[in-house]
């Protein structure tokens, strides 16, 4: 009986609501400057690619022409706007139980997420994949593996006060389903090719 009564309570204790929910919004609200510059930078790119259509020594692009100065820099600045706005709500509306976000993590969160892409898109090319072709996984979470390693780097302290392991549950969790999300959308609209 008493075995029992301490297994419920610690059930009760560790599988909360509270206990879920609050890891899930944390996850989300850290990688909401993350999650916003690549549909943007979709959206609004065009232009002069990065690369300066060159090519690598295996005869193929760099990046290619989906990666360009014009929608590198709007994602970027799209995501640290968005980041400064939920730094300045979170200020105005006293909340506490949130990561506490700082302009120097939310601009490596959105400049990581396109520098993520950018190697991705690097090594995507090295394995022949053209430009929109499918790359499971790495198309997923070039977004989260980008900005954690400049996290690390260069905000290590926020990283081990934030990034618990409930919450780097749900950023694994939540980021593919939301990225297909945001791909569809974008497909149906026309603003992409394909629909991941």
């Amino acid at each position: 009986m008493l075995i029992s009564a301490v297994y419920y309570r610690y059930w009760e204790m560790h599988i909360s609501p509270e206990f879920l929910l609050i890891p899930l919004l944390s996850a989300f609200w850290i990688m909401m400057p993350a999650y916003v510059p690549n549909p943007v930078a979709a959206f609004l790119g065009g232009g002069r690619p990065i690369d300066g259509r060159r090519t690598y020594r295996d005869g193929r692009r760099i990046f290619g022409d989906g990666k360009t100065w014009r929608g590198f820099i709007a994602g970027v600045v799209s995501g640290v706007v968005i980041g400064g706005l939920m730094i300045l709500a979170q200020q105005a509306l006293g909340i506490t139980w949130l990561p506490n976000l700082t302009f120097p993590v939310v601009f490596l969160l959105a400049f990581g997420a396109l520098a993520g892409d950018l190697v991705k898109s690097f090594f995507k090319r090295r394995l022949g994949k053209e430009q929109g072709a499918e790359w499971l996984i790495a198309d997923q979470y070039d977004l989260v593996i980008g900005p954690l390693v400049l996290l690390l780097i260069f905000e290590y302290a926020w990283v081990m006060t934030y990034l618990t392991p409930l919450v780097i549950f749900w950023i694994i969790v939540i980021t593919p389903i939301l990225h297909r999300a945001v791909n569809i959308i974008g497909y149906i609209t026309g603003i992409k090719d394909v629909p991941w």
